[in-house]
């Protein structure tokens, strides 16, 4: 059996447990009729009465109580929400969602758009392969589906780019009725905080138990409306920290709050039936129930692995515009990998450890070799750090600022770049952390670059002398200025 050691003392156990299985299936072979059936498995929802009730409470609390979003009722809508959704929260996408469905009405609207025209939508939002996987699976929609969307769960996965297994259950069930259920952050909470698994949540054997779980609450006649009751349930009244669990309309089935509140304890391991020696679903010994914690003691999650620590050189070459206004300089990333297709600045990855001096040299080769003509390292005026942080980087922009007279030749052969005002930047397909650098907040007082009247040239004096937007000047330590 799993779970049980090797040797002597193992074959023992095993023979023993052997004994005692063969012992239980005897006496329930002579159970008498209306004799109380054996108690169900503690992890799991195996009592009909039980699932009935609480599908019943759920849904009831779920007519009173849902939220009024704008994605609940059309198909597409449902399915674009679901991908905005995926870590990001509600009040974020609302506007991201509405802006989108007016730009794009039909899937065939959305087929037609280019790549640029999704990123410059997308822009802020964060992980922006999802919008990119949006807009392909509307082209196969429309050029090898007939325009159909896929209706079952099974078939939306396999078939759509960007559809996993939680997003085609979510569509399934709430625009197509189909019986199926959907495990996403919320729910985990929800379902380990009821059932009380306290093993690692994000562990494979944990998610495909959940799943199952997942798949036998959901109310067969009401599967959409369920599944979003269930989700609403943990975004909304068991939250990650501080659960309102006085005002949850299943808390009578939540063996974490039983726990909690003395009225019954979790079942010892001997108890979860799963294996000898240790409960795959109970939580680890290395990690005793905390009573200052409560509830929040699940779900449990293994720690995070640290980010990796990235820095990143970045020049803001400015020009003055026909009209006189300030001109940047953007370049566009790969159609591949991190921030993939997206606009920004010149920039330049650094070497770890690489000191001030050797980094303002790194980066005026770079700009030398990609502008094809001279440029100094003297000329290169370092502004101060922009630190962003993504979900496994920690990124630091060395910000640095190039005044042109001119404009400059660029090498055809580089990357697709383009002079752009200060509107047109905010309007373009630029992630959050290029915002940063350009800092339109007081925040970051070294920006706007070339409020002077003349453009820098590197006979002038680099100093922490900068020109605001109210017309007064600010003296400035650029070693000591970081943006988070």
């Amino acid at each position: 059996l799993p779970g049980v050691s090797g040797g002597a003392a193992g074959g023992r156990r095993r023979s023993s447990s052997s004994l005692r299985g063969r012992a239980k299936r005897a006496r329930r072979s002579v159970e008498v009729p209306g004799a109380p059936a054996p108690p169900p498995a503690p992890h799991l929802f195996s009592d009909p009465a039980e699932i009935e009730a609480l599908r019943g409470n759920l849904l009831a609390w779920y007519d009173r109580c849902k939220r009024d979003l704008p994605w609940r009722t059309l198909v597409r809508g449902v399915w674009v929400s679901e991908i905005m959704l995926q870590q990001t929260q509600v009040a974020t996408v609302i506007d991201y969602y509405n802006r989108w469905m007016q730009k794009w009405p039909t899937l065939q609207a959305l087929a037609q758009a280019s790549l640029e025209e999704v990123n410059e939508l997308w822009a802020g939002l964060g992980y922006y392969s999802r919008g990119k996987r949006l807009q392909e699976a509307a082209r196969k929609v429309v050029s090898e589906l007939a325009g159909q969307m896929p209706r079952t769960a099974e078939d939306l996965q396999k078939l759509l780019p960007g559809v996993g297994r939680y997003t085609a259950g979510a569509i399934a069930s709430i625009s197509y009725g189909q019986a199926t259920g959907v495990v996403d952050g919320n729910v985990i909470r929800v379902l380990c905080r009821l059932r009380c698994i306290g093993a690692d949540s994000s562990s494979p054997p944990v998610i495909d138990r959940l799943w199952d779980m997942a798949n036998t609450l959901v109310d067969r006649s009401r599967p959409g409306d369920f599944n979003q009751a269930l989700m609403e349930l943990g975004a909304t009244v068991c939250v990650p920290k501080a659960p309102l669990c006085g005002e949850c309309p299943v808390k009578q089935h939540c063996r974490a709050r039983r726990r909690v509140s003395g009225e019954g304890a979790v079942p010892d391991v001997e108890d979860c039936g799963k294996c000898v020696g240790g409960c795959p679903l109970c939580p680890p010994a290395t990690e005793p129930w905390d009573s200052s914690l409560g509830v929040t003691n699940f779900p449990r999650k293994a720690a995070k692995k640290q980010p990796r620590v990235v820095k990143t050189a970045t020049c803001v070459l400015e020009r003055r515009g026909c009209h006189g206004a300030p001109e940047y300089l953007i370049v566009q990333r790969p159609n591949s990998g991190l921030l993939a297709g997206l606009w920004e600045f010149p920039s330049l990855l650094l070497a770890q450890g690489l000191q001030e001096e050797k980094q303002q040299e790194a980066l005026a080769d770079h700009l030398q070799a990609w502008m094809g003509w001279p440029v100094a390292a003297g000329d290169l005026q370092l502004i101060g750090e922009v630190v962003h942080i993504f979900s496994h980087i920690h990124q630091t922009y060395v910000v640095y600022s190039l005044p042109l007279d001119g404009d400059v030749t660029l090498d055809p052969a580089s990357s697709p770049s383009r002079w752009v005002t200060e509107e047109e930047f905010h309007a373009s397909a630029v992630s959050t952390a290029m915002k940063k650098v350009l800092g339109d907040t007081w925040a970051f007082p070294s920006f706007p670059l070339g409020s002077s009247p003349q453009p820098l040239s590197p006979s002038t004096p680099s100093s922490g002398h900068r020109l605001l937007r109210d017309g007064t000047f600010h003296v400035w330590d650029h070693r000591r200025a970081v943006l988070r």
